[in-house]
């Protein structure tokens, strides 16, 4: 069940049942010379959307912009500062809480989105601690890759050349989702450097085509779907365990 193709009386019924939903979020970037710009936000989207399918779990608009500064050398790359992306969090849960939402899960994209959740979690329960009230709801956050038994899955596909950034697995989950948009790109060299970076400058010039340890030309719809239906029995699981943790 989608909420945005959903009219308020359906989510009023599923509130009835239930009250955890699931927010896909993600990020705006670069993916190397074959991943699509919206490679973070799409893998959560796609695998929160078959989880849906299979299940009778809501799953919210995807939170799409997210941490990015340091891929601003590569055009269409679009960031929130780490304060923005907070404050913009702490909107969505309040508005959910506000219709009787207790259980929120963030099925996260991109790494680089990680430590700002947190604290936007950490933001959220603080209000309810320093006003001496118990918080009415419980908030996870999990990295669709870290769910159980994906990254087995995605090693056992790519033993070589996954990566760290524009990788193999998230580039085939994309394909998987959007096969019309697959592309074919040799790539110089065949497995992209690793290392270290600072800013958008010093990423552009580290890595030049984007990529960070990766050979995403190995990606392909096929895969793609191995590990979209692992991550998605996985989530199913998880998330089901935690919206019934109120029963």
């Amino acid at each position: 069940m989608l909420l945005h193709q959903s009219s308020w009386q359906e989510i009023d019924t599923y509130l009835e049942h239930s009250r955890g939903i699931i927010i896909p979020i993600g990020s705006t970037e670069q993916h190397g010379p074959n991943g699509l710009l919206g490679t973070d936000a799409l893998c959560p989207e796609i695998i929160a959307h078959e989880a849906s399918k299979a299940s009778d779990l809501l799953i919210a608009p995807t939170f799409n912009v997210g941490i990015a500064q340091h891929h601003l050398g590569f055009s269409g790359t679009i960031t929130l500062r780490p304060s923005t992306m907070i404050a913009a969090l702490q909107d969505w849960i309040d508005s959910l809480v506000r219709h009787g939402f207790e259980r929120i899960y963030f099925l996260n994209g991109h790494g680089g989105n990680v430590p700002t959740i947190q604290a936007a979690i950490a933001e959220s329960y603080s209000n309810w601690s320093l006003a001496g009230e118990p918080c009415p709801y419980r908030l996870q956050s999990r990295n669709w890759w870290d769910l159980p038994g994906v990254m087995k899955v995605c090693r056992e596909i790519f033993p070589v050349g996954d990566g760290s950034h524009a990788t193999a697995s998230e580039v085939a989950v994309t394909y998987y989702g959007y096969p019309d948009s697959v592309k074919r790109v040799e790539m110089t060299p065949k497995i992209a450097p690793d290392g270290d970076f600072a800013d958008a400058d010093d990423y552009r010039k580290t890595f030049p085509d984007g990529r960070i340890g990766s050979d995403p030309s190995q990606a392909t719809p096929e895969k793609g779907e191995t590990i979209t239906l692992a991550a998605r029995d996985s989530l199913v699981s998880e998330a089901t365990a935690f919206f019934r943790s109120n029963d």
